[in-house]
């Protein structure tokens, strides 16, 4: 197989789900409403509600539910095979993640900006709210503590991304000021942006930064972890489009001109696929394509993770409600193009099929560094870029994506812990909230040592766990499809296939968890299990319940022209406002 061919097939399914399927969804789905007034005007505080550029919000929201995911999943589940990957990312982008994402983000903006945590509150039931929050809580701590442990691997193991990694983050303190207070056209502001990244990235590959042992007292691991860490927490803190929100746009543009590097390369090179299309010789201790397939490729085809950042941080920020079809389902489209990109990379980027099985020698080998070394082959090929400047690029183009859901990630995390404390009766303020996240997500990345190790201690929970999630969240969009009395037969197929698999996988999860002795995983295995069947079981009761009920063409919670949150400056923030 030529990677050409995937790359013409993939790229085609994809956008042929935007310009087709999305606008089914927004016209006769969720029928979204320019006139309705969103939350980001409604509640705008100019800290969390923000009106919003729908091009700037979409590379905020991209950006944050990319992360490394969509590269590490695809990278090592092509063990099994190229063509069950392809498939899952291809149609998973279409029918699955571009309508959960959508699905959430008007969910969300329907209900003044609240996150699926309260939404299942409203839609589900108290019970099913508290369970729905654990699980929450326990994937943003997932996200956090191993995404601080794979960016400080990076830096360490690619010491030329060290310099592009963290200048990018100046670069986008500049390109908010630019947007927001300077008032500079988004062209002019995003060709600067641009161009200062990628010659950060010239820069870096020419000045390495490898750090002294020990430097500060601390091992190089245990200082970048300290140093991520405390970034994320002031991340979190400040207003969204202060840092987030332009680090994220402007790092969307960058994975875009990334990609298209790649696929110009593919273009030029039309490497050969090496890998088998359906590998029947898998390494021993491979467990099976089903279902874990479903679950080691979440982000890509559809993850919950991306409804808790559409109604956690992009509802806030919609400036329009038609705008969530480009933000949400596009949002997707995008995350789709990198899994394939990953794809390729990982099965065209070796010379032969002998050297793609040396690195695939084991189940989770691959991933990133698959990515990187097989896509700086490609770009090598085919643009003549050297080996080690093609190599900086998609090794920072990783990093920034981890480095964007990780403080998207804290920022998420406080919100829940906020929203909790709502839930027991009493407020908790945003800085309490957020020491309150990094304790326990520092304290458990360096629970197995200084190296972060901890980090990924919980790990092997996050593809279950993630795409459950997906599943309780489209669980809530059908709730609210069924009491306005629309077809929720899209929301309804997706969901139960993803529950099932999720379960599954679970299922097989503990007796690998119970063969290893792990018991620690064995019983968060557990715990997962009971609270999402719980859940599940609440949603049906409440999806049958809608069903029955009177049609309700305002059941969500519209929200009163003029109102506005305790504080909100209707005078200050976006330069996009309507």
């Amino acid at each position: 197989m030529n990677s050409l061919v995937l790359m013409v097939v993939g790229l085609a399914m994809v956008l042929a789900g935007y310009f087709l399927y999305s606008k089914f969804l927004a016209t006769r789905i969720y029928k979204l409403d320019e006139s309705f007034s969103t939350p980001s005007h409604e509640m705008r505080d100019g800290v969390d509600y923000v009106p919003t550029n729908k091009f700037v919000l979409w590379g905020h929201h991209f950006t944050s539910v990319a992360g490394a995911a969509p590269i590490v999943g695809p990278a090592v589940a092509v063990i099994w095979g190229w063509l069950p990957a392809f498939l899952w990312v291809t149609l998973g982008t279409v029918f699955f993640a571009g309508m959960h994402d959508l699905g959430a983000l008007w969910a969300s903006v329907r209900n003044k900006g609240r996150s699926m945590g309260m939404l299942s509150g409203r839609y589900i039931g108290a019970r099913g709210r508290a369970l729905f929050l654990v699980v929450i809580f326990l994937l943003l701590l997932m996200v956090i503590a191993a995404f601080a442990t794979v960016i400080k691997n990076l830096l360490i193991s690619t010491p030329s991304a060290v310099v592009p990694v963290w200048g990018a983050i100046l670069v986008a303190l500049v390109i908010g000021q630019m947007i927001y207070r300077w008032k500079i056209n988004l062209l002019v502001t995003t060709v600067i942006g641009v161009v200062a990244l990628y010659a950060l990235i010239v820069v870096g590959d020419q000045f390495p930064v490898v750090l002294p042992d020990p430097i500060l007292g601390m091992s190089p691991a245990t200082f970048w972890i300290v140093a991520l860490f405390a970034y994320a927490g002031i991340a979190s803190l400040l207003p969204v489009w202060v840092l987030l929100q332009p680090r994220d746009y402007i790092n969307g543009v960058q994975l875009f001109i990334g990609l298209g590097i790649l696929y110009v390369s593919v273009l030029l090179a039309s490497p050969a696929v090496v890998a088998p299309a359906v590998n029947q010789d898998v390494p021993e201790g491979t467990p099976s394509m089903v279902p874990l397939l479903f679950v080691t490729i979440a982000c890509g085809a559809i993850s919950g993770f991306h409804g808790m950042v559409a109604s956690g941080t992009s509802a806030k920020q919609l400036d329009k409600e038609t705008d969530a079809r480009f933000v949400g389902y596009f949002g997707a489209v995008g995350e789709g193009m990198l899994a394939l990109g990953a794809i390729i990379a990982a099965t065209a980027g070796f010379r032969t099929l002998a050297d793609w099985e040396a690195v695939y020698s084991a189940f989770n080998e691959g991933g990133v560094s698959a990515f990187i070394t097989g896509g700086a082959t490609i770009v090598n090929d085919g643009l003549g870029i050297p080996a080690s400047l093609s190599a900086t690029i998609l090794a920072t183009m990783a990093v920034l994506f981890a480095a964007t859901t990780m403080d998207t990630g804290v920022r998420l995390q406080r919100f829940v812990v906020q929203e909790a404390g709502e839930i027991m009766g009493f407020t908790v303020r945003k800085g309490i909230a957020t020491i309150v996240v990094l304790v326990v997500a520092v304290g458990l990345t360096f629970s197995a040592g200084g190296d972060g190790a901890g980090g990924l201690l919980i790990w092997p929970l996050f593809g279950t766990t993630n795409q459950l999630l997906a599943s309780l969240t489209l669980s809530i969009v059908a709730v609210m499809l069924l009491r306005r009395r629309r077809n929720p037969v899209v929301v309804l197929v997706p969901l139960v296939f993803v529950l099932v698999m999720s379960v599954y996988a679970l299922v097989v999860q503990l007796g690998t968890f119970y063969a290893d002795q792990n018991w620690f995983l064995l019983a968060l295995d557990l715990v997962i299990l009971v609270a999402s069947a719980w859940v599940a079981v609440e949603a049906t009761v409440a999806m049958n319940a809608a069903r029955k009920g009177a049609f309700d063409p305002e059941a969500d919670e519209p929200l009163p022209t003029g109102s506005a949150a305790p504080g909100a400056d209707r005078t200050t923030g976006s330069s996009t406002e309507r």
